[in-house]
């Protein structure tokens, strides 16, 4: 691993702006299913076998949004998270959340200057494009916590100073199941800003083997090169809100959000923020799709991956029973009647 780019605890990626003026403008020419498809490809360089996280993931992305990675340790979360930021030509930090880090290691703090005697704030990691925010459940629910007004409002406030984070911003979160030790559950609130919660699970036989054979050398990670420019991916965004969506659309929209929150085997149903995080994801797949207008189907199947997080069974609270959560959200959106 190269030492001037990289290091351990917090990997920042450094790209020299002379090298991006030309590519910007060339690429900025293209259609935006021209440079998402290129993001994607990029991406899957790497990312074997992966094409329904990897296409979630960008989703996230062009809605402006967080996902959340969920599964045992292993399975190519955090390389999903690296390969998504280094394809961007922006600040990249690692966070590895530990159960001895703190709020001020995540937002940065204030430092009194003894030669001007005055304090100035010295920025944490969060402060970058694409935050990996790696085994997010290992640190405690008050550093958790240290996250939500970052996710939410683009902002952190220290000492009663309200500091921006840059555009784009996304916080690439990946955690163990909660059965596992030494995790901590997230709560509610912190699991309400992420747009989506992606399960990676195992690589098929055959994709092992190119896995296998693509580790031979080395990380093929460490390989890859930015494909779009940060102010391509803010105009994506903007892209991604001027999407159609249809009354009808909208209706069977709020029609499975009710089904949550009628569900007797629910304790919690899915929120308004809920059904705007569904809206958006269906806009941005659309986008993604190669359409300028949202169908059914882009509502249906981002469903479970929006909502089963926002959701809470009558069982249980936390942990353990995400598939059970997936299954009936997955049940009732067969139940609505989908718009002809």
């Amino acid at each position: 691993m190269e030492s001037n780019r990289w290091n351990a605890t917090s990997i920042v990626q450094d790209l020299s702006p002379k090298t991006e003026d030309q590519s910007t403008l060339e690429k900025m020419a293209d259609s935006p299913e021209k440079l998402i498809a290129e993001l994607q490809k990029n991406i899957a360089r790497v990312v074997l076998g992966k094409e329904d996280v990897i296409r979630l993931a960008v989703v996230a992305l062009l809605a402006g949004e967080h996902v959340l990675l969920e599964d045992v340790p292993g399975v190519g979360k955090t390389l999903m998270g690296k390969a998504m930021a280094r394809s961007l030509s922006g600040d990249f930090h690692r966070i590895q959340f530990t159960p001895d880090l703190l709020p001020s290691d995540i937002t940065g703090s204030s430092i009194f200057n003894s030669r001007t005697q005055e304090f100035s704030f010295n920025r944490g990691p969060i402060f970058a494009n694409i935050v990996l925010a790696d085994e997010i459940n290992r640190a405690t629910p008050r550093t958790q916590s240290a996250l939500l007004e970052a996710m939410s409002e683009r902002q952190v406030s220290v000492d009663g100073h309200t500091n921006p984070l840059p555009r784009p911003f996304m916080v690439i979160a990946t955690q163990n199941p909660a059965e596992f030790e030494g995790t901590y559950p997230l709560p509610e609130s912190q699991l309400d800003r992420f747009l989506l919660r992606i399960p990676v699970g195992y690589p098929a036989r055959d994709v092992e083997i190119q896995v296998l054979a693509s580790h031979r050398e080395g990380e093929p990670v460490e390989t890859l090169d930015p494909v779009l420019a940060c102010d391509q991916i803010v105009e994506l965004q903007a892209e991604v809100r001027r999407v159609a969506v249809e009354e009808a659309i909208n209706h069977y929209l709020l029609d499975i959000v009710e089904a949550t929150r009628h569900c007797a085997e629910l304790h919690v149903g899915a929120s308004p923020r809920g059904a705007l995080s569904l809206y958006r994801a269906a806009q941005a797949a659309a986008l993604v799709a190669g359409r300028r207008y949202v169908v059914p189907d882009d509502v249906k199947h981002l469903a479970v991956p929006v909502l089963a997080h926002r959701v809470i069974s009558k069982g249980y609270l936390h942990g353990g029973q995400r598939e059970a959560v997936e299954s009936l959200v997955e049940r009732l959106v067969e139940e609505v009647s989908v718009p002809g």
